[in-house]
């Protein structure tokens, strides 16, 4: 499978208060994820909290999800850090790890420029020899890739992928198609925002980056295959089921609701790292009526 098509899973980091991973929780959620059918799994991202571990962790982490990840279905790790040093130590523990490909966003405190995130990548790149996402999230890291900027990237060697944002369905297509011509042939375009990413897929983006697939991957998976078939129609069915999930997303963070829904679906005691809080106890109610009202085989 190829790490920057399809269905890409991204699953929370189970960890106590001092950031200590559970790895036998990890495997937990890594063995729900290879018994969904997704086509690669995204390790360490905003979702599965690496900004809140240490290098040490990362690795444990990263170890144990491959351990029991399924042959075949690649992962990608977060390998994001404040310093340019850090994030090549990091890239080169996913590769000798044996992850397939980094994800690598903006991590900054300092403000930065285009040139300087240029010279980051290109450095990570180079010295790790891991291939890259491009992780433009700006709603966290306040840095925003500029078409120049991603020109100039997309000719890094190692450098195949980027993960975008989204910010409306009718936005898409306009978006893509402007991305499809700024950037060379056979470079991935994927998307994340879940309630947007069913258009996004339909449109003809090239992979969905899935914090829902991270802990209820079929249907999601679903969603991939319809479009894949060219069912349009029973892609936006299921689209229109999982609403209620979309809406608990936008109301209360997809990273606050997907661990509580561990929590439901999953059988684990986990929450996020502090000062990130539980949602409450109204929330977990309305959790557990969303994911009550979905069809059966949704939830399997």
């Amino acid at each position: 499978m190829n790490v920057f098509r399809g269905l890409s899973a991204f699953p929370l980091t189970p960890a106590d208060a001092d950031g200590r991973v559970d790895t036998d929780a990890v495997k937990k959620l890594i063995s729900r994820l290879s018994g969904g059918g997704v086509d690669s799994i995204g390790l360490l991202g905003s979702t599965g909290s690496y900004a809140y571990l240490s290098r040490d962790e990362r690795r444990r982490a990263l170890d144990a999800a491959l351990e029991e990840a399924s042959p075949g279905i690649p992962v990608m790790a977060g390998v994001a850090a404040l310093r340019t040093s850090d994030a090549v130590k990091l890239a080169k523990d996913a590769k000798d790890a044996g992850a397939k490909a980094g994800l690598l966003s903006a991590m900054a405190y300092l403000p930065l420029t285009q040139d300087e995130m240029f010279a980051h990548f290109e450095a990570v790149a180079g010295e790790s020899g891991l291939p890259l996402c491009i992780y433009d999230n700006p709603g966290v890291t306040n840095f925003r890739f500029g078409d120049e900027l991603l020109q100039r990237l997309a000719e890094v060697p190692g450098v195949e992928a980027i993960k975008n944002p989204t910010s409306t369905p009718e936005a898409i297509g306009a978006h893509l198609a402007h991305q499809r011509a700024l950037l060379p042939q056979g470079f991935s375009i994927g998307y994340s925002g879940d309630w947007n990413c069913p258009q996004a897929m339909i449109a003809g983006g090239d992979a969905w980056y899935s914090v829902l697939a991270g802990i209820l991957p079929r249907p999601c998976q679903q969603i991939i295959d319809a479009v894949r078939a060219g069912d349009h129609a029973e892609a936006e069915r299921i689209d229109i089921a999982l609403q209620p999930i979309w809406r608990l997303f936008r109301d209360h963070t997809s990273f606050r609701v997907v661990h509580e829904m561990a929590s439901q679906l999953a059988g684990l005691t986990v929450e996020p790292p502090r000062p990130v809080l539980p949602v409450s106890a109204a929330a977990k109610d309305e959790i557990a009526t969303a994911l009550r009202a979905l069809p059966e085989d949704m939830l399997a």
